[in-house]
């Protein structure tokens, strides 16, 4: 194809967070304005790649590839399927929503918005890359802005959340480099494509491959997170500006599923398919535990960031159940959970705002003052727990069924029957925040609390636009993940 449309995509929010971060005198409103276009361009053309992909097709599309190192055979190798493009769409779309999200960040908002434009860039990177190298650099440049944006921008024990979460990544990291450096020193290649389509059954000369596939999935077990490596999420997400946690929640969680499909599984399907026990509990032990400690929470962007654990659980889950229905339910689930968290955390950070309060038991009330938000915060709840008509219903009842008829390892049905059981807790705790929100007698100290404003109110309609939308026509995405799980089921021999 003529035009590189996926290189624009990912580096215009780099050349916006350039000209934002050096460009001299600029006031805050061109700064935000700047950040809006350079943000809004990409969402516009990874529309019209979805809206022009080949749905009948397995195979990469908009492919674009550059030699970068030949001494190493690295290549600057872009291109996506059913499974990465839905992830790109989904984070151009954050990447655009947080900056209107952000419009009210007075405090650095230079280096504020290029930090925010640097992330988006990252993270698009992440799911375009099909050279190894590459993804492993763009997984890592996500980790700088990361840190500035919460140590600067966030609040309570912000400084040390930051750590937390970049001693956290390196770690996986750093396994997820050896692993990929033994590929390369048994297969000679750094070609995503290639070593999923060649097999690898001389991994054995350098290491063992389910040596390999463990360094590999520590790394993506970390991002997404899995129990017992996910205790950076809770103070991450707690302490970052709203922005900042909308991303975290709605994208960078993404990174980790998705390495575990087109790496883990796709490289070492029958290593995945030997430990898929192994990892079922796990997700199981995730969905019940992070919904279990949800309901002890009384902070109320802490609740939410218990519940990102829970519903992670849901897409390794999806992936280890091996089946066809059950990957597609894990693809749609991360897709899924990024808008309803995002908008989850946007509305909790609205809450926090205009009541100046986030302490569970010290709010209530706030319907009579905050109309719009009770009504948009109670999609956002409902769509959270699986409700029909939402996209948490699609994703949800796909993950299911897909692990119940699964036979890749005996009892799937009770493993399956046990994680359904998150869904009664996640009922529980999001029934409960809502009622200790917005419900019972008003409180005189909230009366001049402030409803959401004309901006606040577009974009919070756009994220339920994309809820109702994918769940009620939910084949506008699944058709799209399909044909991106099509050619790893080969691989697994389905």
């Amino acid at each position: 194809m003529d035009f590189n449309y996926l290189s624009w995509i990912i580096f215009l929010p780099a050349v916006g967070a350039i000209l934002i971060a050096f460009v001299p005198r600029l006031s805050p409103k061109k700064i935000k304005s700047l950040a809006a276009i350079f943000t809004f361009v990409p969402l516009a053309l990874s529309i019209y790649l979805f809206a022009i992909f080949d749905r009948s097709s397995g195979a990469i599309q908009f492919e674009e590839t550059l030699s970068w190192i030949p001494a190493i055979g690295a290549n600057y190798h872009l291109g996506v399927d059913g499974l990465s493009l839905p992830l790109v769409v989904l984070m151009a779309l954050l990447g655009f929503l947080v900056v209107l999200i952000s419009w009210k960040v007075d405090l650095r908002p230079r280096e504020y918005f290029a930090w925010l434009l640097l992330l988006e860039t990252s993270i698009l990177g992440v799911f375009c890359s099909l050279d190894l190298l590459l993804f492993f650099l763009f997984w890592e440049i996500e980790v700088i802005p990361m840190y500035f944006l919460i140590s600067i921008w966030g609040t309570g024990r912000r400084e040390y959340s930051a750590i937390k979460y970049v001693v956290y990544t390196l770690f996986g990291s750093a396994m997820m480099l050896a692993g990929i450096l033994c590929l390369y020193f048994t297969t000679g290649s750094l070609n995503m494509v290639e070593i999923a389509q060649g097999g690898l059954g001389m991994v054995q000369m350098v290491m063992p491959a389910t040596a390999i596939f463990f360094l590999l999935l520590v790394g993506f077990a970390v991002k997404l997170p899995v129990f017992p490596l996910h205790t950076w999420l809770p103070d991450a997400h707690t302490d970052a500006p709203t922005a900042v946690s909308v991303v975290l929640a709605g994208a960078l969680l993404k990174m980790g599923g998705y390495g575990m499909i087109r790496v883990c599984v796709s490289f070492f399907p029958a290593v995945a398919q030997q430990y898929a026990l192994l990892l079922i509990i796990l997700a199981v032990v995730s969905i019940l535990y992070g919904a279990a400690v949800t309901l002890r929470q009384t902070d109320l962007k802490r609740l939410i960031a218990y519940s990102s654990i829970s519903h992670m659980g849901y897409v390794l889950l999806g992936i280890f159940a091996l089946g066809q229905v059950s990957m597609v339910g894990a693809g749609m689930q991360m897709f899924s959970h990024g808008v309803i968290t995002g908008l989850l955390f946007a509305m909790a950070g609205l809450v926090m705002h205009n009541a100046g309060e986030r302490d569970l038991n010290k709010l209530g009330g706030l319907a009579r003052q905050m109309p719009i938000i009770v009504v948009i915060f109670s999609v956002a709840g409902v769509a959270s727990l699986g409700l029909p008509t939402t996209s948490g219903f699609a994703a949800e009842f796909l993950v299911f069924v897909g692990s119940f008829s699964s036979s890749v390892v005996a009892g799937m049905q009770v493993y399956t029957i046990l994680g359904v059981l998150g869904i009664v807790i996640t009922a529980g705790y999001i029934l409960w925040m809502l009622q200790k929100v917005f419900y019972g007698q008003p409180l005189k100290q909230f009366a001049k609390a402030k409803d959401a404003d004309i901006l606040e109110r577009v974009y919070m309609f756009v994220f339920v636009a994309v809820i109702m939308g994918v769940g009620i026509y939910p084949a506008v995405l699944t058709d799209v993940i399909k044909a991106g799980i099509a050619p790893v089921m080969g691989l697994l021999g389905g």
